[in-house]
Parts: C-alpha cells; structure tokens; sequence
C-alpha cells in the first residue's frame, strides 16, 4: 500500500444526532445489530470461503484476526473507526530477500464497528464480506484509491 494512504478502511462515527454518535464510550454498543463473538467469526470465515480458490493460493504469508475495535495509536486521530486493517508489506512490494525472516501480514477484522454500522444480521454479513475483500486487496498491492473506484471501499 502506497504510503501516502492510510491503512484499513477509515470510516466516520455517526454525528451527534444519529444513534450511536454523540459523547457515548465507544465500548457500548448504543445502536446496530448484536451477535456473539462466535457468529461473528463464523461470518469472517465464511467472507474468506467465500475467495476463489486460485485468489486464496495466490495469497501469501498472512493470517486473518478479529478484534473488538481499533485503538488509535500515538500521533494517530483518537477518532478514528476502523472497519479492518491491514499490516505487512503487500505482494507487489515483496522482493528477494522479504522471505528471510519475515513475519505474517496481519488482517485484522473489528467486530464492534461492523456491528455499530448494521442493522441487521444480513447487513453484517455483508459489510464483513465487502471488509475481508478489502483487506485481502491490500495484501494484493490494491490501494484505498483504487477499491473504491471498484465499488469496494
């Protein structure tokens, strides 16, 4: 991914106004759709079933988290809401020596703002699908930019 892009797939909280925005903590789950930690999984598992087998051998040295929510960083908006991440130097990036030592890319799926965002176990399944192809598209070399011109930012 190009260094001039952000990593994941910044999204905005909803305004004041709107269920789930205002001064609210962010671990309390004040509107969207509620699943077990289990269903939710099994949603992520399904989203990377669901990538054509040539896509899946194609991808290397990578493996897929899921966590709650994103913690900002240092120096990093303390706003900022993550539907997934990912960490790690993309295929069309890799040269030669990548290989000597290298850790996993990391693909990390957030659990909370998915279930924030959505209505309804449909729309969870769904946003989760769109979020797994996002990040694998990274671990391709594809850009923020570009996923969105193809409809999958």
């Amino acid at each position: 991914m190009p260094a001039t892009l952000p990593p994941g797939l910044p999204i905005i909280p909803p305004p004041p106004d709107r269920p789930g925005g205002g001064n609210q903590p962010r671990h309390v789950q004040a509107a969207g759709f509620t699943m077990s930690p289990d269903e939710f999984e099994s949603a992520v598992q399904d989203a990377l079933d669901s990538i054509p087998a040539k896509l899946a051998q194609a991808m290397d040295n990578v493996a897929v988290f899921i966590d709650d929510d994103y913690i900002p960083g240092p120096g990093e908006d303390p706003d900022t809401v993550l539907l997934g991440l990912y960490e790690g130097v993309p295929l069309t990036e890799r040269d030669s020596w990548w290989d000597a030592g290298s850790l996993p890319d990391r693909i990390t799926i957030f659990r909370e703002p998915i279930l924030e965002i959505c209505a309804s176990r449909e729309d969870v399944i769904h946003e989760v699908a769109v979020t797994v192809v996002h990040e694998i598209a990274h671990h391709f070399g594809i850009s923020d930019k570009r996923l969105h011109e193809l409809g999958w930012g």
